[in-house]
């Protein structure tokens, strides 16, 4: 008895535990989720310029080639949700993988990038 007690409570901490974190490429129409999400954190990881000649409304900053960008990151709250773009996906998806060895909870990656969104967004 003692023993399917155990496995059942190991089996829902590791439910619990799957249903917690995500990661996920999404693509503009999943992506503009974020418009509605209370709790959010949206991030350019492009360079200052990239970021300067267009950015999404509202998006931080943090340079994906900067020698401080993983100690940036840390100081992101893990338990918010992070909406990550680039310019076409590439350093965001490197930045979701990074992201989630750190021990964020939830990291959407835009598929396409920025140049993605100023085609397709709404």
């Amino acid at each position: 008895m003692k023993q399917i007690i155990l496995i059942a409570v190991m089996l829902l901490s590791t439910m619990l535990y799957a249903q917690e974190s995500t990661y996920k490429n999404v693509n503009v129409q999943q992506f503009e989720n974020f418009k509605t999400a209370k709790e959010k954190t949206l991030l350019d990881v492009r360079t200052p310029k990239e970021f300067q000649d267009g950015h999404i409304k509202d998006a931080k900053n943090l340079n994906y080639f900067d020698k401080s960008f993983k100690s940036e990151l840390e100081k992101l709250d893990k338990n918010i949700p992070v909406y990550v773009y680039c310019r076409s996906g590439g350093r965001s998806g490197k930045a979701m993988q990074m992201m989630k060895e750190m021990g964020f909870t939830t990291v959407y990656n835009l598929m396409g990038g920025y140049l993605s969104w100023s085609k397709n967004a709404k």
